[in-house]
């Protein structure tokens, strides 16, 4: 029997950075925690990355994950927003990687279509799906369900890589 893998899903923001742990083994999924983090919305741009940076690090403290996985942010809004956000996206990529936790990254309608079934599926439908596969998920937003979405994701993409490799 394979061991169970804990992986934290990130989705990444300056003002709500959403997260999620889980554990996986084979096919099963297991709800460990969620939740937001949210740095402080004024101040200086590098004081706001380090509070996100000490709650990323402080969440690898707690849960102690082997794998993480990392939403690929899609901005609709003004290159200003874009940037800002791009910074928040270096944090969460770069805090566990420095660590040693290897970081995956996943398109949005990747994501959703690993969890819901289709890759334009609406924030409501992630919600639920997410709930429906881990009843035992507390989150509260759409930020922590959103994190669990990648790390759901995740799960299901290195089972079928294992598999590939047995087969190779």
């Amino acid at each position: 029997m394979s061991k169970a893998v804990r992986i934290i899903g990130i989705d990444p923001g300056l003002r709500r950075c959403g997260w999620g742990v889980i554990e996986s083994e084979g096919n099963r999924l297991v709800f460990v925690a969620c939740g937001t983090l949210t740095p402080p919305t004024d101040g200086a741009l590098a004081d706001r990355l380090a509070v996100l940076f000490a709650g990323v690090n402080e969440l690898l403290d707690r849960f102690a994950p082997d794998e993480a996985a990392v939403e690929e942010t899609f901005v609709n809004a003004g290159p200003r927003s874009a940037l800002i956000l791009g910074q928040a996206r270096g944090v969460v990529l770069m805090t566990p990687a420095a660590r040693g936790v290897p970081v995956a990254e996943y398109a949005a309608n990747l994501v959703k279509k690993s969890v819901v079934g289709t890759g334009h599926a609406q924030k409501g439908q992630v919600g639920l799906m997410v709930k429906t596969l881990m009843p035992a998920a507390d989150f509260k937003g759409e930020d922590a369900a959103d994190a669990l979405a990648i790390a759901i994701c995740h799960a299901h993409h290195r089972v079928a890589a294992q598999r590939l490799k047995a087969i190779a």
